[in-house]
């Protein structure tokens, strides 16, 4: 199941099937997706977290819940899994008007790494780790794993990360800038837990014109990229924020951002 909770602006999206390493079968990615577009079209809520229960943060999909079929050898149609489950929730994260998190709480694999690195920001305990297993199962990565490694890591990087399919700790993975910090696990969820208020507290319009740009800056042209700075800028303009960020700059105050 996945637990919901909403508070001073941080929507908080926890997977809850600790037994299975949260695992998501049918059910699980269906609340995800559902509670994830509700969340991120909510204009209350401005910074989404996505954390896990127990030992993992996500552990992709649930081949258990398949067994069945594939005792009797037949294989799960994994493409309309792809495609009803998990690329609806990728899309959804690059899409939100608002930071998402991460909180790697534990080990992320396979469609939950890939959904870990979709995030705009990544904070993993010092327990964590990555890992991409595809290949031990006779299986390519999917949800989006290699676009988000090609761009983060190279391509030389990315094919040892997938192909030889070992879990990456969170300090080496720190290292390779797959998350952007690294915490004890005694203090990682009021660590977190700050950064995200943080973010829900900061001028929310400024950074979904950010995402957007960098979603596609590796793709464009230089004129291009211009081309839709000077959109974004104008847009970022006209905002209540920006006139709120200059009046505070010049009387020496900290802005007090809303959103807007």
């Amino acid at each position: 199941m996945l637990d919901l909770t909403v508070d001073a602006g941080v929507a908080t999206l926890r997977f809850s099937r600790p037994e299975v390493l949260n695992a998501l079968d049918e059910r699980l990615g269906a609340e995800a997706l559902d509670a994830f577009r509700t969340v991120a079209g909510d204009e209350r809520v401005r910074c989404v977290v996505l954390t896990g229960a127990g030992r993992a943060f996500c552990s992709g999909e649930d081949l258990g819940a398949l067994a069945e079929g594939y005792s009797r050898g037949e294989p799960a149609d994994l493409g309309r899994i792809l495609r009803e489950r998990y690329n609806p929730l990728i899309r959804a994260i690059l899409a939100a008007p608002k930071p998402v998190m991460a909180a790697l709480n534990g080990v992320a694999a396979g469609a939950g790494a890939s959904i870990a690195l979709a995030c705009d920001v990544r904070i993993a305990s010092a327990e964590a780790s990555l890992v991409w297993p595809f290949v031990r199962v006779g299986l390519v990565p999917d949800s989006g794993a290699l676009w988000f490694l090609t761009r983060m890591v190279g391509a030389s990087r990315a094919w040892a990360l997938v192909a030889d399919a070992n879990p990456v700790p969170a300090p080496d993975a720190l290292q390779l800038g797959l998350v952007h910090r690294v915490v004890q696990a005694g203090e990682f969820e009021s660590v977190w837990r700050a950064e995200a208020q943080r973010l829900a507290s900061g001028p929310t319009r400024a950074y979904a014109l950010t995402k957007a740009l960098l979603a596609r800056a590796s793709e464009l042209s230089l004129d291009e990229q211009l081309e839709r700075e000077v959109e974004a800028q104008a847009q970022a303009g006209a905002t209540l924020d920006h006139v709120e960020g200059v009046q505070a700059f010049l009387s020496k105050r900290r802005p007090e951002w809303q959103g807007r």
